[in-house]
């Protein structure tokens, strides 16, 4: 017998803006709640409707010590990094990028996507590496929409995509350093998930769009707001109201290690923190030829 987790907390996504002024709706980290071991950071970008030319990313800046996620949705990212690693991503399509001990990169409009203009969305989800792996070599796995596995409920209401984990009896195939889910769902109207959770794992949902019903009370949150659930089951549940809902479930097995974040350097100690500044300062991550 299953039994369902209840929730815990819900949190506000606020609005703020980052690289070179795109707005990012925020659940984590504010004020209310710095991060959620083992992740660092959840940011929305966008929905945002461009005029030609007036698209903006974020230029060159370096990262360490962790992972980013970033998922597009709408509209086309063009990543490079200091290594001569590039790529686009667009619709649907995952970029997990390892910084590990250090990379220099910049994440902007795809050059014909912003001479067009057009609709801008995505996600970017900081995944902390344990310190056994904070200075491991910097990787990329870089997904196209037709890898990410698919799958549909029994009752065919449901659909999901896995980027990690499994979700439908569907595994995802993208690599993780630590035990984590990350699955995108659109429901139909009236169509509830009851989704397992391996013991252990934290778990929240963000709901992208719609209002949802969540937990065994079905407690109804609306979009953006981060819903945290507890750790008193072996499974979660969530169900759309009278219209669709579309969602992230996002988990993982905490680190439950020290952190220290300076910006884009997330590390476990004060010195290491200095360390990374002055490894950057020095071109000891590289730069980004042009």
């Amino acid at each position: 017998m299953t039994t369902a987790r209840s929730l815990d907390r819900t949190y506000p996504a606020l609005r703020t803006t980052e690289g070179g002024g795109f707005v990012v709706h925020r659940p984590f980290p504010t004020r209310l709640l710095m991060d959620f071991d083992p992740f660092l950071l959840l940011d929305e970008m966008g929905p945002v409707d461009y005029a030609p030319g007036e698209a903006v990313g974020a230029p060159d800046h370096p990262h360490r010590g962790f992972e980013t996620v970033t998922y597009a949705l709408d509209g086309r990212f063009r990543h490079r990094d200091s290594s001569g690693h590039a790529g686009t991503l667009g619709p649907g399509d995952v970029q997990w990028m390892t910084a590990g001990a250090g990379v220099v990169h910049s994440e902007m409009p795809d050059p014909a996507f912003a001479q067009a203009g057009g609709r801008s969305h995505g996600f970017q989800l900081w995944v902390n590496l344990p310190r056994r792996d904070k200075l491991i070599a910097p990787r990329y796995q870089d997904i196209p929409a037709d890898r990410i596995p698919t799958a549909t409920s029994p009752d065919g209401r449901a659909r999901v995509r896995v980027i990690a984990g499994e979700a439908f009896g569907v595994r995802a195939a993208i690599e993780t350093r630590t035990p984590i889910l990350y699955q995108h769902f659109t429901l139909e109207p009236g169509a509830t998930v009851t989704q397992p959770v391996p013991a252990g794992y934290r778990v929240f949902a963000y709901p992208i769009d719609g209002t949802g019903l969540y937990g065994p009370d079905r407690q109804a949150v609306d979009a953006r707001h981060m819903i945290v659930y507890g750790d008193d089951g072996d499974t979660v549940t969530f169900a759309a109201g009278d219209t669709p809902l579309d969602l992230l479930l996002i988990g993982g097995v905490p680190l439950n290690e020290p952190i220290v974040r300076y910006g884009p350097f997330v590390m476990n100690t004060e010195e290491e923190i200095r360390q990374a500044v002055v490894d950057y300062q020095t071109g000891r991550m590289g730069r980004i030829e042009a």
